[in-house]
């Protein structure tokens, strides 16, 4: 299951992807999927055809983990 994450990396904005599993403490690097900003919008330092991006974990100054967008269940009235 791919958790969203959000980097905080030193004075820039933060960037948002998707990991196959959450980092641990002894991990080096943070290899991050499909990197948007916030709104969604490429980041202006990437090259616009990259879908994968190795952070090292020293840049980042926190990681924010979004909850899984749950499916919603719809019920119905039911007639007895």
């Amino acid at each position: 299951m791919p958790y969203t994450l959000i980097l905080h990396l030193g004075n820039q904005p933060p960037v948002v992807g998707e990991v196959d599993e959450l980092p641990k403490p002894t991990d080096n690097l943070i290899i991050l999927s499909n990197p948007r900003t916030r709104e969604g919008k490429d980041l202006s330092y990437i090259e616009p055809n990259v879908t994968r991006v190795i952070w090292p974990v020293s840049a980042i100054t926190l990681i924010e983990i979004l909850e899984a967008e749950e499916e919603e269940e719809i019920i119905g009235f039911v007639r007895e």
